[in-house]
């Protein structure tokens, strides 16, 4: 009986061993097939050379993959296997369960690490940090020392494959935004957000942009040369947007980064780079893992800033352990209470690659930013990726390839097949559908009626520009304004479009003052010889103009009319104005190394208005007044600045300044005889200006400028009237506490200082840093005087020139320098509210001159980040 028990036990547990080894091994015979990409799960970037591995199965071929350089991954395993495993540098693991059909694709979403080691470490141990015997600052200074010989531009030479993508959209748009009425027409536009931090948000592609490039390098001389082999580009309607503006602002918000150099610029501001020279005393570093399953072994490097408030990043780097301490890869995002503007989100992503000599290169350089002024409600978020290939180093290109602008476009423009057959053939990153779709989306876009309401409403507030076919009607800030002279007065204006013309344009307005009872009047005509925009750069066009119109002696206002709403708020006398008659004709021409030159052609006949006198008073103190003032003039003027960058409006340029300066120079001269003009002279004058950037102590921008008029018996309106302000704006380029006509001179040099501090030492002041405002200082200073040729009191020559202003009581309002400069200082607070600027400033001298304040308040609204 024993015997039966144990064969039939035997029989059993033979029968179910077989039986299992059967069902294994027809598991293991049918294999699957899983495609997919591995994305950031916030920039929707793909992250190139991630690890992918089945869950459970031995690290065997087809068990374990590295994503390309798409993010794209292909993985055959047994159908047994039922999760995978997405794993990289800097993020937490993502798990993906998979089916058992036969082939199937996914998309893993991964997060980026959020490191929280300092408040761990500080309050935990309760340690104070200290840089001494630090490892991770002992490691970080080895970065620093190796940076030179690791960097692209320690290379004598180099060359590469550029490829950039930008990319943004209106963000976290809630259900109840996107289903009202207004949009009923606009739901093909609308795509759901599947980040985790805005469930139930969607979002609105509307802009992006491609570039194929090849670029050269040349260490000495200092050269980079970009050939952009290929631009698209989903465009508006140019009626209503310059769209090379908007893509010239865009790049500078969202400039590339170089971890290598001491400051990163980064939405107007500079950040300093964890691996900058002075880092270990900005930032605390902490060694947070090492990584052994690379070659070389990595350490992942932890960094904080020490002052949350401060212009600096937080983030991970990873560094080589192979003797050259090289960035293998970053992770940086900015502390929540940084002193920055309307920045919701901002992350950047490094990716190095090693070459074939062991030597690690910027591979993928990705930045998103999500602009807002609120922290929930709508914004824009923006994503910029730029992709290198094919490095060689050490070739040496003709020096014709490196000869020109940096950067040149070097294909044919007008051939859009072409271009389009160069992205599909060549594009590296492949593009996600919904980037694809904004091609197509912002076409039909435009087409919709509504849409065409709302962008022609949108540019006559943000341009002051009204369309009207192929006309505009504006600028509307000048239709009302007023002043003593004129009283209340009414203008009506505009200018013809590229709709009418691309070679010819016309502006013209009419205005009239009726306290004066007065008509004024402008007209220009402008042809353009490079069929562009007159406004748009390169400029390169001659126009002739009529104007006749009043005028406050000596103020050159830019990028504003002088009859601005606005400026006619003014404080003391202010009621010397001119009525000027000028016929005008004008050539200028710019380069792309932006050099322009110009030249121009004026007749000009003024007449004295208000209080103004043209009165001169001879030996015997006779008086004579003169009621017309007549010049002609003929000039040319120089620019030079290199790498200027700008936002191109629909009347002027709002200059974007960099490191670069910029330098000016003009002369005009003054022909007797020639279309009745009185006198001969010639007015040279000079200038520079500078951006001073002192990484996390702010920047200064630095102004400087000489002037010097040649000739005699001269009157004061062909002088240097110095620039005042007599309004209680803040003005950058006049004299904010000087008065109108206050001072004159024939020869005379200045220096202009705004100092913005960015907060450095607000943010280091409990309760008031939470308040973010920001410290700015300025000093003004000029000094001059008149040849005793041109002075007034001087008793050979007084008696040939016009004598000095006085006011209503018969005191001397005007003058030259004495022995001193004019000098006025200020000290303010910016970002009071994010947008104001409030300066008190200072008259440091010349107190006794006729209603000279010796303080004032001004304001000046500026929108930085």
């Amino acid at each position: 009986m024993r015997a039966n028990i144990d064969a039939k036990t035997f029989i059993t547990k033979l029968f179910f061993s077989i039986t299992l080894v059967l069902t294994v091994s027809l598991a293991l015979a049918q294999n699957k097939t899983v495609t997919g990409i591995v994305r950031d799960a916030k920039t929707k970037s793909p992250i190139p050379y991630a690890t992918v591995a089945v869950v459970g199965a031995p690290a065997s071929a087809g068990t374990t993959t590295s994503t390309n350089a798409n993010g794209e991954f292909k993985l055959v395993f047994p159908t047994s296997y039922v999760k995978i495993r997405a794993s990289y540098i800097g993020y937490d693991s993502k798990d993906a369960f998979v089916t058992n059909d036969a082939t199937q694709t996914k998309e893993i979403l991964m997060d980026q690490q959020d490191n929280m080691l300092e408040e761990v470490v500080v309050k935990a141990k309760k340690k104070k940090y200290s840089n001494k015997d630090n490892p991770a600052v002992a490691l970080i200074r080895k970065v620093i020392e190796n940076k030179e010989k690791n960097r692209l531009a320690g290379q004598q030479y180099a060359q590469y494959d550029q490829y950039e993508k930008m990319s943004l959209g209106l963000s976290n748009l809630s259900e109840k935004f996107v289903n009202k009425k207004i949009f009923k027409n606009y739901q093909f536009l609308f795509e759901t957000d599947d980040s985790a931090k805005t469930a139930n948000k969607y979002v609105l592609p509307a802009f992006i942009e491609e570039k194929i490039s090849k670029v050269y390098y040349r260490k000495d001389p200092s050269k980079t040369k970009q050939y952009i082999l290929g631009d698209q580009r989903a465009q508006f309607d140019p009626k209503f947007i310059d769209n090379d503006g908007l893509t010239a602002y865009f790049n500078k918000l969202y400039e590339q980064v170089d971890i290598y150099d001491n400051n990163i610029s980064l939405v107007t501001n500079q950040f300093l780079s964890p691996i900058a020279n002075s880092a270990p005393t900005f930032y605390k570093f902490f060694i947070t893992d090492t990584i052994k399953t690379v070659q070389p072994w990595v350490v992942e490097l932890s960094f904080f800033p020490r002052n949350k408030a401060d212009m600096l990043f937080k983030g991970q780097l990873y560094v080589t352990l192979d003797g050259n301490y090289a960035v293998q890869g970053a992770n940086m995002t900015v502390a929540d209470d940084i002193n920055l503007n309307f920045v919701r989100d901002l992350q950047i992503q490094l990716k190095f690659e090693k070459d074939s000599k062991s030597r690690f290169y910027l591979k993928t350089s990705t930045l998103g930013i999500d602009f807002s002024l609120t922290e929930k409600g709508m914004g824009i978020r923006g994503s910029r990726t730029v992709d290198y290939n094919n490095y060689k180093v050490g070739i040496q290109q003709p020096d014709s390839i490196y000869d020109g602008p940096s950067t040149v476009i070097a294909y044919n423009v007008e051939n859009k097949k072409a271009t389009k057959t160069l992205f599909e053939t060549q594009r590296p990153l492949a593009l996600a559908q919904n980037e694809l779709n904004i091609y197509h989306n912002i076409d039909t876009l435009q087409k919709i009626p509504s849409f065409r309401t709302f962008m022609d409403i949108a540019a006559l507030v943000l341009s002051g520009y009204k369309q009207a076919g192929p006309v505009e009607i504006g600028p509307v800030n000048t239709f009302y304004s007023f002043n003593p002279v004129e009283g209340f007065r009414l203008r009506v204006g505009g200018r013809t479009t590229e709709s009418l013309s691309k070679r010819f344009y016309a502006e013209t307005y009419a205005a009239y003052g009726f306290k004066d009872q007065k008509w004024k009047y402008f007209f220009s005509g402008t042809y353009a010889f490079n069929n562009k925009s007159v406004y748009s750069f390169p400029m390169h066009y001659i126009r002739a103009s009529y104007k006749k119109d009043t005028k406050i002696p000596g103020q050159k206002l830019e990028f504003i009319q002088e009859d601005n709403f606005l400026l006619s708020f003014k404080r003391g006398d202010n009621d010397r104005y001119i009525y000027e008659t000028n016929y005008g004709l004008e050539y200028k021409k710019e380069f792309l190394n932006h050099v322009a030159v110009g030249a121009a052609f004026n007749i000009n006949r003024q007449t004295p208005a208000g209080s103004l006198t043209y009165q001169m008073i001879d030996a015997n103190n006779e008086s004579r007044l003169f009621n017309e003032l007549n010049s002609t003039e003929l000039s040319v003027n120089f620019r030079y600045a290199p790498h200027e960058e700008f936002y191109q409006g629909k009347i002027y340029r709002t200059p974007i300044f960099n490191q670069y300066p910029i330098f000016t120079f003009n002369y005009t001269a003054g022909i007797k005889g020639l279309a009745k003009g009185e006198y001969n002279y010639h007015n040279f004058n000079v200038g520079a200006f500078k951006r001073f950037y002192f990484s996390q102590f702010g920047f200064a921008d630095v102004t400087a400028e000489g002037n010097y008029i040649a000739g005699k018996e001269i009157p004061f309106p062909f002088l240097t009237i110095h620039r005042a302000n007599q309004t209680y704006a803040y003005q950058l380029n006049s004299y904010n506490l000087m008065n109108f006509l206050e001072f004159v001179s024939d020869h005379n040099a200045s220096l202009n200082v705004q100092y913005y501090m960015n907060g450095f030492l607000l943010n280091k002041i409990p309760l008031i840093k939470r308040l973010k405002l920001r410290e700015v200082f300025s000093f003004k200073g000029v000094y001059g005087g008149l040849r005793k040729e041109n002075n007034p009191d001087d008793p050979n020559y007084g008696s040939k020139v016009f004598s000095w202003q006085h006011n209503s009581d018969g005191v001397q309002s005007s003058y030259t320098f004495g022995s001193q400069p004019y000098m006025e200082a200020s000290i303010g607070l910016s970002n009071i509210f994010k947008i104001l600027r409030v300066d008190y400033v200072k008259r440091l001298n010349y107190l006794d001159h006729v209603d000279a304040p010796a303080w004032g308040i001004r304001a000046r609204v500026r929108f930085d980040f």
